[in-house]
């Protein structure tokens, strides 16, 4: 009855809905207030993980040795006893990838006093280390001078140098290579951190190993770099070469086998023909480009042959050492090296041999009219590259001296010139040029831009391009080559067709038709109208049945009786020889205008 009467008296009053909303909104703020700080506690208190890329101090070094580093490379599957083993056995394998060997961690250091303090701060520093340099290298021992870590390993006189950021490394320094139990590394690990491993000389610190896939039959072998500039902070590179070092494994390996000997063959024989055209023509032989050009692939075809023998030869070296014993660090890192050299070799030979393309159709009518034009114009154009270079190369040193140290396109004078490259051929970063100087920024722009783009490649092209109407000028007077490729593969497919009686032969007729059909063509493209070549038909028929009628040399008789009709055939061919021989004139004179006008 209590809610009977209330709901008859008109519910609850308004001001305590209003007071219950208020109290609802008030606590769901409070809710989220704390549910809000409970959310960013958890997500800082959570794991921090440190990766090789976000390293920038050597305790993030020591976070990534003693983390992500162990975490990666003691998996399971990687580290199992078996695994090892199993090159020797394919199907004893269980996982994907092989860890070939044991990692290995190397540090390269400088000498203390390989630079010198300047007298007002040498009251507050009494040290100084420099950028890494073979001179500048520490060999001596340190810290705790018990194991190879603390003792300097010379470098092997046949491993290549790393190429970092700031310097370029030999091989060699302190080294450790890493356990195959987890907890002994990490023990190392702590080891070296807690006594100073790391120094104020410490340059650059290599984390190398290497895996093998039996599925796709490729080696990964990777390098992680840490360099320890004079400057300060940690700069991190890295590098993976997936490279195939056991190359014949299947059907199609053999059938690339097969490609090499053939290979082989062929640079036997084209080192016989060079050297017989050497023996007959002796030094003249070297004045023509493309002898030069043959040299070249022949040694590039012999250094690929001689790097392929070798990696084979150390590779196969490498892996029966591996699996004799796997306590060691494997240096696969020296084959990747090399083998990627080889693939360079490689690239540059297959440039060259196509280059070679060349001299088989030097003597289409387009090849030759580029090399005449090429030939003509190379004296102006080094003129012209001098001139384009001096301005060139003040506009980078400008822009490196001015936007250096805030753009990093401008970074090094280097960096500057390659930047320019890329700003004629319109790639280039306006605003950052802009921001690093208000001034000279623009005006550096704007007038690089109207120099070298506006003038002076404008110049080259037009230098190129009146050579090529000279070139072009003198074959339309008469200039051509000696034979066409084209008709002469023609006439060689006709022929073989003939020979297989797929097709019948050619008469004397069949063949002046076409002979005047290729030179109605030709003049078509030379730009003559069709009344023009109408013309020059009609004065070819009247030269033949002319010359047939008296130049014949069955006819012996001095006397000829010409009728009315070959008379006035004779005359039309008099005047048509008038109009063309004038024609000619007028148009050799033009030429010779043009030659005139050219010369000053």
């Amino acid at each position: 009855m209590a809610e009977a009467s209330r709901w008859h008296l008109g519910g609850t009053p308004k001001h305590k809905l209003r007071y219950r909303e208020d109290v609802e909104i008030r606590t769901t703020l409070q809710e989220l207030l704390l549910y809000s700080i409970f959310l960013i506690n958890l997500c800082i208190s959570g794991e921090e993980r440190t990766n090789f890329k976000s390293i920038r101090s050597i305790t993030d070094f020591w976070k990534f040795m003693e983390g992500p580093l162990l975490d990666g490379l003691y998996w399971d599957s990687w580290y199992n006893n078996e695994n090892l083993y199993d090159l020797k056995n394919s199907s004893r394998i269980y996982y994907e990838n092989i860890l070939l060997g044991l990692p290995r961690v190397r540090q390269l250091k400088v000498r203390n006093g390989t630079c010198k303090v300047h007298s007002f701060f040498r009251s507050l520093m009494d040290e100084c280390y420099d950028k890494y340099t073979s001179k500048n290298e520490d060999t001596a021992d340190f810290g705790l001078k018990q194991h190879t870590e603390w003792k300097y390993s010379s470098p092997r006189t046949n491993s290549p140098w790393h190429w970092g950021f700031v310097g370029v490394y030999q091989n060699g320094g302190y080294i450790f290579t890493l356990s195959k139990s987890k907890s002994e590394t990490l023990n190392k690990f702590i080891n070296l951190r807690m006594n100073s491993w790391i120094t104020r000389g410490t340059r650059v610190i290599f984390i190398d190993f290497s895996v093998y896939n039996a599925n796709v039959n490729l080696f990964c072998i990777i390098r992680l770099v840490a360099e320890f500039p004079a400057t300060g902070g940690i700069l991190t590179s890295w590098q993976f070469y997936s490279v195939k070092l056991l190359r014949y494994v299947s059907f199609y390996d053999y059938f690339i086998a097969s490609c090499e000997i053939i290979f082989c063959i062929f640079i036997i024989v084209f080192t016989i023909q060079e050297i017989k055209k050497l023996k007959e023509f002796k030094f003249a032989y070297f004045k023509s480009i493309w002898n030069w050009l043959e040299l070249l692939l022949l040694v590039l075809c012999f250094s690929t042959v001689f790097f392929s023998l070798y990696s084979n030869m150390q590779i196969y070296r490498m892996i029966g050492r591996l699996l004799r014993n796997t306590e060691k660090y494997s240096d696969f890192y020296f084959l990747a090296y090399w083998h990627i050299y080889y693939n360079n070799i490689i690239a540059i030979t297959i440039f060259f041999a196509w280059i070679k393309i060349f001299k088989f159709i030097s003597f289409n009518k387009t090849m030759s009219q580029l090399s005449s034009t090429l030939s003509r114009c190379i004296k102006d154009i080094i003129g012209f590259a001098i001139m384009f270079f001096i301005i060139f190369f003040a506009y980078a040193q400008l822009g490196f001296l001015v936007f250096g140290s805030q753009v990093d396109d401008f970074s090094t004078f280097q960096n500057a010139i390659f930047t320019q490259f890329r700003i004629v051929l319109g790639d280039f970063n306006f605003a950052g040029i802009q921001q690093a100087n208000r001034i000279l920024g623009p005006i550096y722009f704007i007038t690089f831009i109207f120099f070298v783009f506006f003038v002076l490649l404008n110049m080259f092209l037009a230098i190129i391009n009146d050579t090529y109407s000279e070139v072009k000028a003198d074959y339309s007077i008469g200039r051509r080559p000696d034979f066409q490729l084209g008709k002469m593969i023609k006439k060689s497919y006709n022929n073989a067709l003939e020979k297989l009686k797929l097709k019948k032969p050619e008469t004397d007729e069949d063949k002046k038709r076409m002979e005047n059909k290729d030179l109605a063509e030709k003049a078509r493209r030379e730009g003559f109208d069709e009344k023009e070549i109408q013309s020059a038909e009609q004065m070819k028929k009247w030269k033949e049945r002319l010359e047939k009628k008296y130049y014949s040399t069955e006819i012996q008789d001095d006397y000829q009786t010409v009728t009315q009709q070959e008379f006035r055939d004779l005359f039309l061919y008099a005047v048509e020889l008038e109009k063309e021989l004038h024609y000619v004139s007028l148009k050799l004179n033009r030429v010779m205008r043009k030659v005139s006008a050219l010369q000053y």
